[in-house]
C-alpha cells in the first residue's frame, strides 16, 4: 500500500489471472460499483471518513494515493463481502487536503481465486497481494533505507532480509482489489493501480 502504481505482477505483487468473462460478472460488477458510488458520496469530505474510523494508512511517507482505512470493516471483511462498505477510501493530496478518488476493498490472505471470484468476478478485476516484503527491523523505519526494504525495495527474499537485518513477510495482509468508481470505462473503474 506504498505510493507506487500497481501495473503488472512485480517481485513484491502478485495479480490473480484474468479469466475469461462468464454470463452474469459485468452485472455483478455493475452492481458493485453502483453500491460503492452512492455510499463514498458522503466520503468526499475526508473529515466524514475520519468520523466514520478509517484513518489515514502512513501520512508521513509520500504515496500517489492515500488509504483511509477501517480496520473494523477489514476485519469484517473476512467473514463477508459488504460493496457499500470498503476496508480503505483511497484518496489523493490536494491543496485542500484529500480528494476521494476510489476505494479498496480486502480479502483473507488465504482466499481463493474461487472466493476472490465470489467477490468480485475476476473476469472484470484482478485482485492483488503483497508478497516478499523484507521491512526494517523494528524501531527503524526512520531511517531505513527504503530503496532496500518495503513494497518498492530490492530485498525479496527471505535470506537477503535476514542479512539485512530485516523482518520478512512471505504475504503482507490480505488480499486487495482496487475500485474507481467515479471513472468511465470498465478498465479505469477496475484498474490495478
Amino acid at each position: 500500500m506504498s505510493g507506487h502504481h500497481m501495473h503488472g505482477a512485480t517481485l513484491h505483487m502478485r495479480l490473480t489471472p484474468e479469466r475469461p468473462e462468464r454470463a452474469g460478472d459485468r452485472q455483478r460488477a455493475d452492481a458493485i460499483v453502483t453500491s460503492l458510488r452512492a455510499a463514498l458520496e458522503r466520503y468526499r469530505d475526508y473529515h466524514v471518513a475520519e468520523r466514520n474510523g478509517y484513518e489515514i494508512f502512513h501520512p508521513e511517507i509520500p504515496q500517489a494515493i492515500f488509504h483511509f482505512t477501517n480496520y473494523w470493516k477489514g476485519f469484517s471483511e473476512t467473514f463477508r463481502f459488504t460493496p457499500d462498505q470498503p476496508t480503505s477510501l483511497l484518496y489523493t493530496k490536494s491543496a485542500g487536503g484529500y480528494d476521494l478518488v476510489g476505494a479498496m476493498y480486502t480479502a483473507p490472505a488465504d482466499a481463493t481465486e474461487i472466493d476472490l471470484d465470489a467477490r468480485v468476478p475476476l473476469s472484470v478485476a484482478r485482485w492483488h497481494a503483497h508478497i516478499n516484503i523484507c521491512l526494517p527491523p523494528r524501531g527503524d523505519a526512520a531511517n531505513a533505507d527504503w530503496k532496500k526494504f518495503g513494497p518498492d525495495g530490492a530485498i525479496a527474499t527471505s535470506e537477503a532480509c535476514a542479512a539485512a537485518g530485516g523482518r520478512f513477510f512471505p504475504q503482507l495482509f490480505g488480499w486487495m482489489v482496487h475500485v474507481y468508481p467515479f471513472e468511465k470505462t470498465l478498465d479505469k473503474i477496475w484498474a490495478v493501480q
